[in-house]
């Protein structure tokens, strides 16, 4: 009875870890109101890089006395140009312009404003921008959302003309330019946007010149701003590629020498252009629009160094990181996905030969040499990702030539993890190469996960703030290395136990791996949790025998839908500011706007999955798996049936790798990284697997255990890798039975037949007698020395 049960209540605790995790979360602070008038003044293109005490006196002045933050102005296109910055400003969601534009350049603001009575304006084209957001666009962007929460806006400029433009076009209060004396003109409205002009070009003299004349006319502005007032300055778009960070800065009561921060970002010092709408309505006290923004409302945080030059000197290394991100990340997966492809390939001769046979007959075995150096290859493929990952802790981007300055950090990483495995004492067993690298790889996310993600934000292998996607937690490429990781140990681990035991061990590991990718404190992917809850509810059901059957793949979705029904009713019960992305799924599913959530994750998946490297390499990894690995003489299907805790973990990682890439509209993202991982250590350990498969041991006690396939040298092992001295020998994949039992065979109902655990096309077990001076050595399974961990 209770063997029936462990399934149902193995699932009830990855289902309870799964909830814990993504409910917990921490207390939301609601802004409150905190000005009489706001003052939205854009300069697009403006970087921390132009602002000093200098060149811009004024907003230096202003940053001093304020807080400050790098500003992601993603829109509907990137790069964001002004014309669809200033229209993201004013509908608080991301939009666009329409129109044909030139690659990799801007078009200039040309905007028709027309002034029909000298004090408002109107935007003849304001009605079919509204239409084209409505239909071209996944977002439900209205333009003109902000004005239209206000009972008076004012706007100077052409730019914050279109941003203050209310869905039909019509402008409350427009200047060209700003006025000499702007006093009368700000206290006219509660709401004015202020377009100060562009920084445009790299050349440092024109963007010193331009950046001058944006300082002179912000000053105009401090000397007119309205009592009890909130000035918010933002570069608050792009003026060429690629995107970079912006300059953010918010002067006001309740926002002295912070860090500007926000609930999409929840990273001190980063907020983005979708949040200065509904920053300025909270500021005001005035309800946000029926239809949701897509941006929340800033807050200041502590933590700021006390002087400006070392508090800007932050915000300017992460805009020179993220924009080299950008120019290394594309060549590094290209190369990566082209040396595993490659890599594959070689390993494909060495699995042909690397059944060692017994007779005079039968093609040369590979040199162990070759062998020797293809593994290490193989360790250093497997690790490649997590010492891109921790190349980051040097800053490779501040140099003239970043690119080869990170080639040559993660060449050096690589070796020296490497060596380090290759040197460990558990090396030369079958699974030792497979549990080291899977260690490595989850203590290495797993850290950075812990310790706040700052490897992870604007790392090559992480993600870029400029996208606007994530700031905190877990990336995409993190969620793959690290589910496969944690998988791949906790099947290392439980192939160490008793078979009964195997299932708590992949469940405890997986488990922990759970909370650390949901946690909205640590991984903040409740996707991701989902996704991986299912694949370790497969794992632990397949982890001491048999294969994936209908019922064992119904429990993992039922774990997984469980937890999904679990955090939905929690989340769908939380305000809605506060709630996560399941959670506004189901509230746009309940007010009809769910299928443009739907349409907009179709979409991303389609788009990722035709263009991303990391695409070529899963599907390059499922054909090396399926065409060779699991073919008779690939060895996949022998390691599986000697090693049941082993096959559940791949199989729970290839479950969970591509449930967490459809659901995060990523398409195989998640999987090209997971594959990265665990198929060359599936390679590694097949063609070990199949150069002992021959191995003539013998059970005596006192060997040493290791595969020698000597004749009468080594003693069998138990489950542990020790030698079994005068106890029972274990069966590989199996409980403890009596020595010469047939190979992984447990008797229970999921293995059935002599080849117990699934060894389908294992080779036949060789039997062999030698003479002794001593007499006669007892016969034995050939594959005994393979249980050696």
């Amino acid at each position: 009875m209770l063997r029936r049960l462990t399934p149902a209540l193995l699932t009830l605790l990855v289902v309870a870890l799964g909830v814990a995790a993504l409910a917990a979360r921490p207390a939301v602070h609601s802004p409150e109101r905190t000005a009489d008038f706001v003052v939205l003044a854009g300069v697009a293109g403006l970087r921390w890089e132009d602002v000093d005490a200098q060149t811009t006196p004024t907003l230096w002045r202003l940053a001093q006395e304020g807080s400050i933050g790098s500003l992601a102005v993603r829109s509907a296109h990137q790069p964001t140009c002004p014309v669809d910055g200033w229209l993201t400003l004013g509908a608080g969601s991301f939009a666009a312009w329409p129109g044909e534009r030139t690659e990799g350049s801007c078009p200039p603001t040309d905007v028709v404003v027309e002034r029909p009575d000298g004090i408002g304006a109107n935007l003849p084209d304001q009605e079919g921008v509204v239409l084209s957001s409505q239909e071209r666009l996944s977002w439900g962007t209205v333009p003109g959302s902000l004005s239209e929460s206000v009972r008076c806006s004012v706007a100077v400029g052409p730019g914050a003309a279109v941003a203050a433009a209310r869905p039909f076009g019509r402008v409350d209060r427009y200047e060209p330019e700003l006025p000499a004396d702007p006093t009368d003109l700000l206290r006219s409205c509660v709401l004015s946007i202020v377009d100060l002009g562009a920084v445009e070009g790299e050349n440092p003299a024109t963007r010193a010149a331009a950046a001058r004349a944006a300082d002179a006319r912000l000053a105009q502005v401090l000397a007119a701003r309205p009592p009890r007032s909130l000035v918010v300055v933002a570069g608050v778009a792009d003026t060429g590629e690629p995107s970079r960070l912006h300059v953010a800065v918010a002067d006001g009561e309740g926002w002295e020498e912070g860090w500007l921060t926000s609930p999409t970002t929840d990273r001190p010092g980063y907020l983005q252009l979708v949040d200065l709408a509904p920053t300025a309505l909270t500021a005001l006290g005035r309800p946000l629009p029926e239809r949701p923004f897509l941006g929340r409302a800033a807050e200041s945080v502590g933590g700021r160094p006390a002087d400006l030059a070392t508090a800007i000197a932050g915000p300017v290394d992460a805009d020179l990181e993220a924009a080299a991100q950008r120019r290394v990340a594309g060549w590094f997966f290209g190369l990566l996905a082209a040396a595993q492809v490659l890599l594959g390939v070689a390993v494909l001769p060495l699995l042909r030969r690397a059944r060692r046979h017994a007779g005079p007959y039968g093609p040369q075995p590979v040199s162990r040499r070759i062998v020797a150096v293809v593994e290490l290859l193989l360790v250093a493929a497997a690790l490649a990702l997590p010492a891109a990952l921790l190349a980051d802790l040097l800053p490779w981007w501040r140099g003239t030539h970043p690119g080869w300055f990170f080639a040559g950090i993660t060449l050096a990483l690589i070796g020296t993890a490497t060596a380090l495995v290759r040197f460990l004492p558990g090396y030369g067993s079958t699974l030792g190469p497979l549990g080291a690298v899977a260690f490595l790889a989850t203590l290495t996310v797993g850290a950075d996960v812990l310790t706040g993600a700052h490897l992870q934000l604007n790392g090559v292998v992480g993600y870029s703030a400029v996208d606007g996607g994530r700031f905190v937690g877990l990336g995409t490429v993190g969620l793959g290395v690290l589910l496969a990781g944690a998988l791949l140990l906790a099947g290392w681990l439980a192939q160490r136990v008793r078979r009964s035991r195997r299932p708590v061990v992949i469940v405890a590991v997986g488990g922990v791996a759970v909370v650390l990718v949901g946690s909205p404190y640590l991984g903040a992917d409740s996707t991701g949790a989902i996704a991986l809850t299912a694949g370790v509810s497969l794992a632990a059901a397949i982890s001491a025998s048999g294969w994936l059957t209908l019922t064992r793949l119904a429990w993992a979705t039922m774990a997984g839908l469980a937890v999904t029904v679990g955090f939905a009713l929690v989340d769908l019960d939380r305000p809605t500011g506060e709630r996560g992305d399941l959670g506004r799924f189901l509230a746009a599913v309940d007010d009809g706007t769910g299928g443009l959530i739907v349409h907009r994750a179709s979409t991303a998946n389609l788009e990722t999955f035709f263009g991303s490297p990391l695409t070529v390499l899963a599907l390059a990894g499922v054909l090396l798996v399926w065409f060779a690995l699991l073919q008779p003489w690939g060895g996949l299907q022998r390691l599986f049936g000697i090693y049941p805790a082993v096959r559940g973990a791949m199989t729970g990682t290839a479950v969970a790798a591509v449930l967490g890439g459809l659901l995060d509209g990523v398409a195989l993202d998640v999987a090209g990284a997971a594959v990265a991982v665990v198929v060359p250590m599936a390679a590694l350990a097949a063609l070990r697997v199949l150069d002992h498969s021959t191995d003539r041991t013998s059970p005596t006690p006192g060997g040493d255990g290791g595969p020698t396939g000597s004749t009468g040298s080594s003693g069998s092992t138990g489950s542990d890798g020790r030698p079994d001295r005068g106890r029972r020998s274990e069966s590989p994949g199996g409980e403890d039975g009596p020595a010469g039992s047939a190979p992984g065979g447990d008797g229970s109902a999921d293995n059935p037949g002599p080849s117990g655990g699934g060894e389908a096309g294992a080779a036949p077990v060789d039997r062999w007698e030698a003479g002794t001076a001593a007499g006669k050595i007892p016969t034995a399974r050939a594959s005994d020395e393979v249980t050696t961990l």
